[in-house]
Protein backbone atom coordinates (compact mmCIF):
# COMPACT_ATOMS: atom_id res chain seq x y z
CA UNK A 1 0.00 0.00 0.00
CA UNK A 2 2.51 2.61 1.13
CA UNK A 3 5.89 2.07 -0.54
CA UNK A 4 4.36 0.82 -3.80
CA UNK A 5 2.35 3.98 -4.19
CA UNK A 6 5.17 6.29 -3.30
CA UNK A 7 7.84 4.63 -5.43
CA UNK A 8 5.91 4.93 -8.69
CA UNK A 9 6.79 8.59 -9.00
CA UNK A 10 10.47 7.85 -8.39
CA UNK A 11 10.42 5.08 -10.97
CA UNK A 12 8.72 7.28 -13.55
CA UNK A 13 11.32 9.99 -12.97
CA UNK A 14 14.10 7.46 -13.39
CA UNK A 15 12.67 6.12 -16.64
CA UNK A 16 12.33 9.63 -18.06
CA UNK A 17 15.88 10.53 -17.17
CA UNK A 18 17.25 7.43 -18.92
CA UNK A 19 14.96 7.41 -21.95
CA UNK A 20 17.22 9.74 -23.85
CA UNK A 21 20.09 7.27 -23.76
CA UNK A 22 18.32 4.50 -25.67
CA UNK A 23 18.97 5.99 -29.10
CA UNK A 24 22.60 7.01 -28.58
CA UNK A 25 24.89 5.59 -31.27
CA UNK A 26 28.34 4.30 -30.63
CA UNK A 27 30.75 6.15 -32.92
CA UNK A 28 32.81 3.05 -33.65
CA UNK A 29 30.18 0.47 -34.54
CA UNK A 30 27.08 2.61 -35.12
CA UNK A 31 24.95 0.30 -32.96
CA UNK A 32 22.48 1.37 -30.28
CA UNK A 33 24.06 1.66 -26.84
CA UNK A 34 21.39 0.68 -24.33
CA UNK A 35 22.92 2.37 -21.31
CA UNK A 36 19.61 2.24 -19.46
CA UNK A 37 20.03 -1.49 -19.07
CA UNK A 38 23.22 -0.85 -17.12
CA UNK A 39 21.59 1.54 -14.66
CA UNK A 40 19.96 -0.02 -11.61
CA UNK A 41 16.67 1.38 -10.41
CA UNK A 42 17.46 3.95 -7.70
CA UNK A 43 16.32 2.78 -4.29
CA UNK A 44 14.55 5.32 -2.12
CA UNK A 45 15.90 5.64 1.44
CA UNK A 46 12.30 5.89 2.60
CA UNK A 47 11.53 2.50 1.07
CA UNK A 48 14.56 1.06 2.83
CA UNK A 49 13.33 2.52 6.13
CA UNK A 50 9.89 0.96 5.59
CA UNK A 51 11.46 -2.41 4.74
CA UNK A 52 13.62 -2.32 7.87
CA UNK A 53 10.56 -1.37 9.92
CA UNK A 54 8.68 -4.30 8.39
CA UNK A 55 11.52 -6.65 9.35
CA UNK A 56 11.47 -5.44 12.95
CA UNK A 57 7.68 -5.75 13.08
CA UNK A 58 7.83 -9.31 11.77
CA UNK A 59 10.48 -10.44 14.27
CA UNK A 60 8.74 -8.91 17.29
CA UNK A 61 5.32 -10.31 16.53
CA UNK A 62 6.61 -13.72 15.43
CA UNK A 63 8.06 -14.12 18.93
CA UNK A 64 4.71 -13.19 20.51
CA UNK A 65 2.83 -15.68 18.32
CA UNK A 66 5.35 -18.44 19.08
CA UNK A 67 5.03 -17.84 22.83
CA UNK A 68 1.23 -17.93 22.71
CA UNK A 69 1.18 -21.01 20.48
CA UNK A 70 3.60 -23.09 22.55
CA UNK A 71 2.23 -22.09 25.98
CA UNK A 72 -1.00 -24.03 26.70
CA UNK A 73 -1.86 -21.85 29.71
CA UNK A 74 -2.17 -18.74 27.52
CA UNK A 75 -5.58 -19.52 26.05
CA UNK A 76 -7.78 -16.99 27.85
CA UNK A 77 -9.84 -14.52 25.76
CA UNK A 78 -7.35 -11.76 26.49
CA UNK A 79 -4.50 -13.79 24.96
CA UNK A 80 -6.60 -14.71 21.92
CA UNK A 81 -7.02 -11.01 21.18
CA UNK A 82 -3.32 -10.35 21.77
CA UNK A 83 -2.50 -13.21 19.40
CA UNK A 84 -4.83 -11.85 16.75
CA UNK A 85 -3.21 -8.42 17.06
CA UNK A 86 0.26 -9.97 16.79
CA UNK A 87 -0.78 -11.93 13.69
CA UNK A 88 -2.17 -8.77 12.07
CA UNK A 89 1.05 -6.87 12.76
CA UNK A 90 3.11 -9.83 11.53
CA UNK A 91 1.23 -9.72 8.22
CA UNK A 92 1.75 -5.97 8.07
CA UNK A 93 5.50 -6.42 8.55
CA UNK A 94 5.69 -9.15 5.93
CA UNK A 95 3.60 -6.99 3.61
CA UNK A 96 6.08 -4.13 3.90
CA UNK A 97 8.98 -6.47 3.10
CA UNK A 98 7.19 -8.07 0.13
CA UNK A 99 6.12 -4.68 -1.14
CA UNK A 100 9.73 -3.53 -1.19
CA UNK A 101 10.74 -6.66 -3.12
CA UNK A 102 7.87 -6.28 -5.57
CA UNK A 103 8.64 -2.62 -6.26
CA UNK A 104 12.23 -3.21 -7.33
CA UNK A 105 12.01 -6.73 -8.75
CA UNK A 106 8.48 -7.54 -9.90
CA UNK A 107 6.51 -4.35 -10.42
CA UNK A 108 3.31 -5.38 -12.21
CA UNK A 109 -0.28 -4.20 -11.76
CA UNK A 110 -1.53 -7.52 -10.38
CA UNK A 111 1.32 -7.84 -7.88
CA UNK A 112 0.77 -4.22 -6.81
CA UNK A 113 -2.92 -4.88 -6.15
CA UNK A 114 -2.15 -8.04 -4.15
CA UNK A 115 0.45 -6.20 -2.08
CA UNK A 116 -1.87 -3.27 -1.46
CA UNK A 117 -4.69 -5.59 -0.46
CA UNK A 118 -2.46 -7.42 2.03
CA UNK A 119 -1.36 -4.18 3.68
CA UNK A 120 -4.90 -2.77 3.86
CA UNK A 121 -6.19 -5.98 5.44
CA UNK A 122 -3.27 -6.25 7.88
CA UNK A 123 -3.26 -2.66 9.14
CA UNK A 124 -7.07 -2.59 9.34
CA UNK A 125 -6.98 -5.79 11.41
CA UNK A 126 -4.31 -4.26 13.64
CA UNK A 127 -6.45 -1.21 14.41
CA UNK A 128 -9.64 -3.24 14.93
CA UNK A 129 -7.87 -5.71 17.22
CA UNK A 130 -6.62 -2.82 19.34
CA UNK A 131 -10.23 -1.65 19.57
CA UNK A 132 -11.32 -5.18 20.55
CA UNK A 133 -8.70 -5.29 23.32
CA UNK A 134 -9.95 -1.92 24.58
CA UNK A 135 -13.54 -3.19 24.62
CA UNK A 136 -12.39 -6.33 26.45
CA UNK A 137 -10.67 -4.27 29.13
CA UNK A 138 -13.73 -2.10 29.57
CA UNK A 139 -16.08 -5.09 29.92
CA UNK A 140 -13.77 -6.76 32.43
CA UNK A 141 -14.23 -3.73 34.70
CA UNK A 142 -17.82 -2.82 33.92
CA UNK A 143 -19.08 -6.42 34.30
CA UNK A 144 -16.46 -7.65 36.73
CA UNK A 145 -18.76 -10.21 38.40
CA UNK A 146 -20.07 -11.79 35.20
CA UNK A 147 -17.12 -11.16 32.87
CA UNK A 148 -15.61 -14.65 33.06
CA UNK A 149 -18.97 -16.32 32.36
CA UNK A 150 -20.04 -13.99 29.54
CA UNK A 151 -16.66 -13.62 27.82
CA UNK A 152 -16.11 -17.22 26.79
CA UNK A 153 -13.36 -18.39 24.49
CA UNK A 154 -15.94 -19.22 21.83
CA UNK A 155 -17.36 -15.69 21.93
CA UNK A 156 -13.86 -14.24 21.57
CA UNK A 157 -13.07 -16.48 18.60
CA UNK A 158 -16.30 -15.39 16.91
CA UNK A 159 -15.38 -11.73 17.41
CA UNK A 160 -11.89 -12.31 16.01
CA UNK A 161 -13.30 -14.12 12.97
CA UNK A 162 -15.69 -11.23 12.29
CA UNK A 163 -12.82 -8.74 12.52
CA UNK A 164 -10.77 -10.71 10.01
CA UNK A 165 -13.71 -11.18 7.63
CA UNK A 166 -14.21 -7.40 7.51
CA UNK A 167 -10.51 -6.79 6.96
CA UNK A 168 -10.20 -9.44 4.25
CA UNK A 169 -13.11 -7.83 2.39
CA UNK A 170 -11.38 -4.44 2.65
CA UNK A 171 -8.18 -5.99 1.33
CA UNK A 172 -9.95 -7.54 -1.64
CA UNK A 173 -11.54 -4.27 -2.79
CA UNK A 174 -8.53 -3.04 -4.82
CA UNK A 175 -8.21 -6.43 -6.55
CA UNK A 176 -11.92 -6.46 -7.37
CA UNK A 177 -11.71 -3.14 -9.20
CA UNK A 178 -11.86 -0.51 -6.48
CA UNK A 179 -8.60 1.09 -7.60
CA UNK A 180 -7.34 4.04 -9.63
CA UNK A 181 -5.09 2.21 -12.12
CA UNK A 182 -7.34 3.31 -15.00
CA UNK A 183 -7.93 6.82 -13.66
CA UNK A 184 -4.81 8.37 -12.21
CA UNK A 185 -6.65 11.58 -11.37
CA UNK A 186 -8.73 9.74 -8.76
CA UNK A 187 -5.71 8.30 -6.91
CA UNK A 188 -5.09 9.03 -3.26
CA UNK A 189 -1.68 9.53 -1.68
CA UNK A 190 -1.40 5.72 -1.65
CA UNK A 191 -1.78 4.55 -5.21
CA UNK A 192 -3.72 2.50 -6.35
CA UNK A 193 -6.23 3.28 -3.58
CA UNK A 194 -8.78 5.84 -4.76
CA UNK A 195 -9.17 9.14 -2.98
CA UNK A 196 -12.73 8.31 -1.88
CA UNK A 197 -11.71 4.94 -0.43
CA UNK A 198 -8.77 6.51 1.40
CA UNK A 199 -11.07 9.13 2.93
CA UNK A 200 -13.52 6.43 4.07
CA UNK A 201 -10.71 4.45 5.71
CA UNK A 202 -9.32 7.58 7.37
CA UNK A 203 -12.70 8.67 8.72
CA UNK A 204 -13.32 5.13 10.01
CA UNK A 205 -10.01 5.29 11.85
CA UNK A 206 -10.99 8.62 13.44
CA UNK A 207 -14.26 7.06 14.63
CA UNK A 208 -12.37 4.07 16.06
CA UNK A 209 -9.99 6.40 17.88
CA UNK A 210 -12.90 8.45 19.28
CA UNK A 211 -14.52 5.23 20.55
CA UNK A 212 -11.25 4.13 22.15
CA UNK A 213 -10.94 7.48 23.93
CA UNK A 214 -14.47 7.16 25.28
CA UNK A 215 -13.87 3.58 26.48
CA UNK A 216 -10.59 4.47 28.19
CA UNK A 217 -12.28 7.44 29.85
CA UNK A 218 -14.91 5.08 31.24
CA UNK A 219 -12.17 2.68 32.37
CA UNK A 220 -10.51 5.50 34.30
CA UNK A 221 -13.81 6.47 35.95
CA UNK A 222 -14.51 2.88 37.02
CA UNK A 223 -10.95 2.46 38.32
CA UNK A 224 -11.18 5.62 40.42
CA UNK A 225 -14.56 4.54 41.77
CA UNK A 226 -13.13 1.15 42.77
CA UNK A 227 -10.23 2.89 44.48
CA UNK A 228 -12.58 5.03 46.54
CA UNK A 229 -14.68 2.02 47.56
CA UNK A 230 -11.73 0.11 49.03
CA UNK A 231 -10.94 2.21 52.06
CA UNK A 232 -8.53 -0.25 53.63
CA UNK A 233 -6.20 -0.12 50.61
CA UNK A 234 -6.92 3.51 49.81
CA UNK A 235 -3.32 4.66 49.61
CA UNK A 236 -2.20 1.64 47.61
CA UNK A 237 -5.14 1.88 45.25
CA UNK A 238 -4.59 5.59 44.74
CA UNK A 239 -1.01 4.96 43.62
CA UNK A 240 -2.03 1.98 41.49
CA UNK A 241 -4.88 3.88 39.85
CA UNK A 242 -2.68 6.88 39.09
CA UNK A 243 -0.15 4.58 37.47
CA UNK A 244 -2.91 2.93 35.45
CA UNK A 245 -4.23 6.25 34.20
CA UNK A 246 -0.71 7.27 33.19
CA UNK A 247 -0.35 4.01 31.26
CA UNK A 248 -3.65 4.59 29.47
CA UNK A 249 -2.52 8.08 28.52
CA UNK A 250 0.68 6.69 27.04
CA UNK A 251 -1.27 4.07 25.06
CA UNK A 252 -3.69 6.61 23.60
CA UNK A 253 -1.02 9.21 22.86
CA UNK A 254 1.17 6.62 21.15
CA UNK A 255 -1.71 5.37 19.02
CA UNK A 256 -2.71 8.91 18.06
CA UNK A 257 0.85 10.04 17.34
CA UNK A 258 1.40 7.09 15.02
CA UNK A 259 -1.85 7.08 13.05
CA UNK A 260 -3.36 10.57 13.29
CA UNK A 261 -0.94 12.35 10.90
CA UNK A 262 -1.47 9.76 8.18
CA UNK A 263 -5.26 9.70 8.65
CA UNK A 264 -5.58 13.47 8.49
CA UNK A 265 -3.20 13.74 5.54
CA UNK A 266 -5.17 11.05 3.66
CA UNK A 267 -8.27 13.20 3.95
CA UNK A 268 -6.80 16.50 2.74
CA UNK A 269 -4.18 15.32 0.22
CA UNK A 270 -4.16 13.42 -3.08
CA UNK A 271 -1.62 11.94 -5.49
CA UNK A 272 -0.52 15.39 -6.70
CA UNK A 273 1.03 16.25 -3.32
CA UNK A 274 4.81 15.84 -2.82
CA UNK A 275 5.75 12.25 -1.97
CA UNK A 276 7.99 13.34 0.90
CA UNK A 277 4.91 14.29 2.94
CA UNK A 278 3.35 10.89 2.34
CA UNK A 279 6.51 9.09 3.46
CA UNK A 280 6.73 11.32 6.54
CA UNK A 281 3.22 10.32 7.66
CA UNK A 282 3.37 6.66 6.60
CA UNK A 283 6.51 5.74 8.53
CA UNK A 284 5.08 6.68 11.97
CA UNK A 285 1.89 4.75 11.14
CA UNK A 286 3.88 1.58 10.46
CA UNK A 287 5.87 2.13 13.67
CA UNK A 288 2.66 1.57 15.62
CA UNK A 289 3.00 -2.12 14.78
CA UNK A 290 6.49 -2.02 16.29
CA UNK A 291 5.13 -0.59 19.54
CA UNK A 292 2.04 -2.83 19.82
CA UNK A 293 3.89 -5.97 21.01
CA UNK A 294 5.61 -3.93 23.72
CA UNK A 295 2.36 -2.40 24.97
CA UNK A 296 0.00 -5.37 24.72
CA UNK A 297 2.24 -8.44 24.95
CA UNK A 298 5.67 -7.97 26.49
CA UNK A 299 4.27 -6.03 29.46
CA UNK A 300 2.12 -9.01 30.41
CA UNK A 301 3.67 -11.01 33.30
CA UNK A 302 2.42 -14.34 31.93
CA UNK A 303 4.04 -13.71 28.56
CA UNK A 304 7.18 -12.42 30.28
CA UNK A 305 7.35 -15.64 32.32
CA UNK A 306 6.97 -17.79 29.20
CA UNK A 307 9.64 -15.74 27.45
CA UNK A 308 12.06 -16.19 30.35
CA UNK A 309 11.42 -19.94 30.36
CA UNK A 310 11.90 -20.18 26.60
CA UNK A 311 15.13 -18.16 26.55
CA UNK A 312 16.79 -19.05 29.85
CA UNK A 313 14.88 -22.08 31.14
CA UNK A 314 14.22 -20.28 34.43
CA UNK A 315 12.37 -17.36 35.99
CA UNK A 316 14.15 -14.62 37.98
CA UNK A 317 13.65 -14.89 41.75
CA UNK A 318 12.33 -11.33 41.94
CA UNK A 319 9.80 -11.91 39.15
CA UNK A 320 6.20 -11.10 40.12
CA UNK A 321 3.87 -14.05 39.63
CA UNK A 322 0.72 -12.04 40.16
CA UNK A 323 -1.70 -13.04 37.40
CA UNK A 324 -2.58 -10.22 35.05
CA UNK A 325 -6.24 -9.76 34.18
CA UNK A 326 -7.90 -8.08 31.23
CA UNK A 327 -8.62 -5.03 33.31
CA UNK A 328 -4.95 -4.42 33.95
CA UNK A 329 -3.58 -1.61 31.83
Amino acid sequence: LFPAAMSNQLQNTSSLSTAGTWNLLDVRNSSPVRTAELRPLPVSPWDIALCVTGTLISCENAIVIAILFYTPTLRAPMFILIGSLAFADLLAGLGLILNFVFIYMLNTEFVTLISVGLLIAAFSASVLNILAITVDRYLSLYNALTYHTERTVTFTYVMVVLIWLVCIILGLLPVLGWNCLRDEASCSICRPVTKNNAVVLAVTFLLVFALMMQLYLQICKIAFRHAQQIAVQHQFMAISTTKGVSTLSVILCTFAACWMPFAMYSIVADSSYPMIYTYATVLPATCNSVINPIIYAYRNPDIQKSLWLACCGCVPSNFSLRPRTSSDV
